[in-house]
Formats: structure tokens, sequence, C-alpha cells
């Protein structure tokens, strides 16, 4: 149970963090949504000048997976362009689908197919093809990745309606955020850091606050 008293921002090494990202549970559940964050929204996923560079790098490795849509607005305004809010994020097809989604079963554990919208740029990753996984922004959800005009990092936990079979997934696991995107996060900030972060939830709980 979680103390009300809880710090809502915590800080880990240099970057804060709301604390709701050791406190709520998450899981994807890809049975249930179907892969719905690639094909809901208003804009693309958030990319940094570098990933841009290596997403052109992979798109040879991943073309062949993207729908003839995708692959005109490529051919017109490339892998990314900035959004309304003036952040650089990938193309999208039809105002709403990730120029990188493809269709695919997903097998489930009693055997049966689902038709799941996946990442062609991680399926040429996880096929040798490419290096380049998908972005950080991506890899890292719920968790969002604000920096401020001074250079601090913040980490929010976003919470969405398409991923609420997540949150219940999670539930059922007692899998916090934090946990669940082990990978991500020392992929984003070291081992070292989230060693760190793991440090002070363990305190915490031995204090009563998780």
């Amino acid at each position: 149970m979680t103390n009300n008293h809880l710090p809502p921002i915590l800080q880990v090494g240099e970057i804060l963090i709301s604390s709701d990202i050791l406190t709520e549970q998450f899981c994807c559940d890809l049975t249930a949504c179907k892969g719905a964050c690639c094909i809901e929204g208003d804009a693309g996923a958030p990319v940094s000048l570098d990933e841009v560079m290596q997403i052109e790098d992979a798109l040879d490795a991943c073309w062949p997976d993207l729908s003839a849509s995708a692959q005109a607005v490529i051919d017109k305004q490339g892998v990314a362009y900035t959004d309304r809010e003036g952040d650089l994020v990938t193309s999208i097809v039809n105002g709403k689908d990730c120029v990188f989604t493809y269709y695919d079963d997903l097998q489930t554990p009693d055997g049966t197919a689902d038709h799941c919208c996946l990442c062609a740029i991680e399926k040429a990753c996880r096929s040798g093809r490419t290096a380049f996984c998908k972005p950080i922004s991506c890899a890292l959800y719920p968790i969002r990745e604000k920096r401020f005009s001074d250079g601090t990092v913040a980490l929010n936990y976003h919470q969405w309606h398409v991923c609420r079979d997540a949150v219940k997934k999670g539930r059922e696991l007692h899998l916090p955020v934090y946990r669940f995107l082990e990978g991500p996060l020392v992929r984003r900030f070291g081992q070292e850091w989230y060693d760190e972060l793991c440090a002070i939830a363990r305190e915490l709980h031995a204090q009563g606050f998780l």
C-alpha cells in the first residue's frame, strides 16, 4: 500500500522522477491492446536528431515491412517532422499511425494468433538486419522524459486509456513501472543510475512509503 506522504518528486542522481514511477504498476499486454500505442494519438514518437540519423540508416532494413502509405509519407517528408509542440517526432500516416507500424500475428499462450501492430524497426533489429532497435521514447513508455531549458531532466509516468490492460496486468504481477522498464532505463541512463533508483525504492519500502 502506498503511503500518502511520499513526496511527489524524487531525485535520482541528477534526474528528477515522479514518485508514481515507483508506486504504479505496469506490464504491456499485446494480446489485449494489440499494439494500440503505435496507431493512436495525434503525433509520432519523440526522437532526437541522433535517432533520426540512426532510423535513416535502418530504413532499408525495415522498408519491406512498411505499408505503401507509410513509404509514400517517408518519401515526401522523411522519417520525422516537427509537430505543433515544436518537438521532433516520427512521421505518421493518416494523422495518427506511426510510419514504422506493421501488422503481424502474435502467438498467444493458448496457441491462437492475434493480429497486432508491431514496430518494423524493432523487427529488423531482432532479426540482425540493423543495430538500432527503436526510439528510446518508445522503449521507455509509459515513462515520458522532459528536458527543461536549464538542462534539468525529469521523468513522468504517463497515463493513457489504451494502456489500461497494461495497468491491469502490472497489478496482477505486482510489477512497478521502474521494474518493468529496467532494460530501457539502463539503456538511457546507465546501470549505475538504475541501481541507485532501486536502492532508493528499497529504502522507501523499508520506511513504509511503498
